[in-house]
């Protein structure tokens, strides 16, 4: 068992490092660490291809401004098993370390195991300005991404809502 956890560990430090060395000079990931915790918050909110990029981009937007997260993997980590399989608001303003709705910046650690994809976009964010994403809840797997508030409003009334 051992053995596998090791191999494991050095194939992910492996990626990681090779991921970090395409990271941009103005990155503001300071230490490979924040990275792979980034990664783990794209491989939880996206497994939709195309979009790894763009979820990476609405991320690094918003560390630079100091915007929160806002991502609900990191509230659904926090709750452990307090989980019940869906958020409530209350949930959302529950506070803990791992929660980016209540903390600014990204969790202390990751909150899952990212892939080689979820690694290479968090070190190379797409081309976008969007602060938002929401799931478009076509069967694509796809979100629909946003550089407004207020379109980001109109994106979940359209998708989520079901509004039009």
């Amino acid at each position: 068992d051992l053995a596998v956890l090791r191999r494991a560990q050095h194939a992910m430090q492996r990626h990681l490092d090779a991921a970090w060395q395409l990271r941009p000079a103005d990155s503001p990931l300071k230490t490979p660490d924040e990275l792979l915790t980034l990664a783990s918050i794209i491989e939880k909110e996206t497994g939709y291809e195309s979009d790894r990029p763009i979820v990476s981009a609405v991320m690094i937007n918003r560390l630079r401004i100091n915007m929160r997260l806002q991502t609900d993997p990191t509230v659904i980590y926090g709750l452990g098993k307090a989980y019940d399989g869906s958020l409530s608001r209350a949930d959302l303003m529950r506070d803990t370390p791992f929660n980016t709705y209540t903390r600014l910046g990204l969790p202390p650690t990751p909150i899952a195991m990212p892939s080689e994809a979820a690694l290479a976009a968090a070190a190379s964010p797409g081309d976008s300005k969007a602060l938002y994403f929401v799931a478009r809840n076509d069967g694509t797997g796809a979100s629909e991404f946003s550089e407004t508030l207020d379109a980001h409003n109109r994106a979940v009334q359209r998708f989520i809502l079901k509004k039009p």
